[in-house]
């Protein structure tokens, strides 16, 4: 019997925690701001949608909320300057027309080029 109500407390516990990581919506003017949860309740993405397409600044996170990565969207096509973190090394990543135009990788030992 124990065990029986042992389990449904742990039942019910993970179905409220699981309810916390339902996307969120919020309208700012003609944007829309949409944040993302991972399982354990950290935020995982936050951006905005125009419509029906991803439209300006978005950032992600990992399960820790340490920021992997950030950059722009224009009507659905990624933008600019993307940067991607891996540790100790940041990605600079270059889009034009949603295609990778050029990649800097930065690290504690100094500037590596890569290009594309």
């Amino acid at each position: 019997m124990k065990n029986v109500l042992l389990i449904g407390l742990l039942m019910m516990g993970l179905s409220l925690a699981a309810q916390n990581t339902k996307p969120t919506y919020e309208r700012e003017g003609d944007l829309v701001k949409a944040t993302f949860f991972h399982d354990n309740g950290q935020v995982a993405q936050t951006g905005f949608y125009l419509g029906t397409k991803l439209h300006g600044e978005w950032k992600m996170y990992n399960k820790q909320g340490d920021k992997i990565a950030m950059g722009n969207y224009k009507e659905g096509a990624k933008s600019g300057k993307w940067f991607f973190w891996e540790g100790q090394a940041l990605k600079e990543v270059d889009y034009i027309s949603n295609k990778i135009a050029a990649i800097t990788q930065w690290d504690s030992k100094g500037t590596v080029v890569l290009n594309k």
